[in-house]
């Protein structure tokens, strides 16, 4: 029984494990971290019309390694074209594998697209998705007269020229606990808008301008709906003022510009540090700093 609610713990497939109970007798939880180029996938989630997403290639490699069907969660859904350097998942299962078989193994039965990075065996209580408290996205920008004929689909391109200064006053005003409507998909199925940013920075890193944001959590289409605003600031279309504007009449139509799918990378999921998670490089290659350390020039 738990003492929360005083209700009799139920198990199900990868949930939630309320404090004080456990896995039923042979199950384990597994947490993994996973990588994988969007571009050529059709999100995460696993979908009936659509076999080349993450998940699906993740269930099927992991299935033949534990020879048993296995599911998983994520820490949060990425749509078609977008990217991760630390995605983290979790699944129960029976098997018992050795760490190598968990990462090298499955990696033989994966695209080259998708890669695990790491594995660890998980107390009851953690869970990929609500365990988190923290997630950070990077979106790459290469703004140039013309594009690039390298990583065409892993950063946006614009041949504006794009204020960067301009970008960071407009970017001021989505810091801290706000409503987000105006910045969320039409199809978003969160309960609540409200989303706290702790940090959002914009800084030319090489021949890119990058911005990263960290949140407790985001709404469907939330990163990529704030750069297209920002965007538009950059571009001189709109004062960095339009950014409060659009925040504070809670209407998607307001802001109305979704940046492309291409240059957004999940970077980062932070979890309690009694679960001793790995910390690995945020990334992608194509940014080799540690968050929090854009330059500000």
């Amino acid at each position: 029984m738990t003492q929360a609610t005083d209700r009799e713990y139920i198990y199900k497939a990868n949930g939630e494990v309320p404090p004080g109970e456990q896995l039923p007798e042979g199950l384990r939880r597994i947490a993994l971290g996973v990588e994988y180029c969007g571009a050529r996938l059709h999100g995460f989630q696993k979908q009936k019309s659509a076999a080349e997403t993450v998940q699906a290639h993740l269930e099927r490699a992991l299935s033949n390694i534990a020879a048993e069907p296995i599911t998983l969660v994520c820490a949060g859904r990425t749509d078609a074209g977008v990217h991760a350097t630390n995605q983290v998942v979790h699944f129960d299962t029976r098997a018992q594998r050795p760490e190598r078989a968990w990462v090298q193994g499955v990696n033989t039965k994966l695209p080259d697209s998708v890669r695990v990075r790491w594995v660890r065996e998980m107390p009851a209580q953690f869970h990929a998705r609500f365990s988190a408290h923290a997630r950070s996205y990077r979106y790459l920008i290469h703004s140039a007269p013309t594009r690039s004929a390298h990583s065409a689909a892993e950063v946006t391109w614009t041949q504006h020229p794009l204020d960067m200064d301009a970008m960071r006053e407009g970017a001021k005003h989505l810091v801290g606990r706000q409503d987000f409507t105006s910045f969320r998909a039409s199809q978003c199925q969160a309960k609540s808008p409200v989303r706290e940013i702790t940090r959002l920075d914009i800084a030319r890193v090489g021949q890119l301008i990058v911005l990263e944001v960290s949140a407790n959590a985001f709404l469907h289409h939330m990163v990529r709906n704030i750069t297209g605003v920002l965007m538009a600031v950059g571009r001189g279309e709109r004062s960095p003022d339009w950014v409060w504007e659009v925040l504070e009449k809670r209407d998607r139509s307001a802001g109305g510009v979704t940046a492309p799918p291409f240059g957004l990378y999940l970077v980062d999921v932070r979890y309690p540090r009694e679960f001793q998670l790995p910390v690995c490089e945020p990334g992608p290659l194509l940014v080799p700093l540690a968050l929090g350390t854009l330059p500000q020039l």
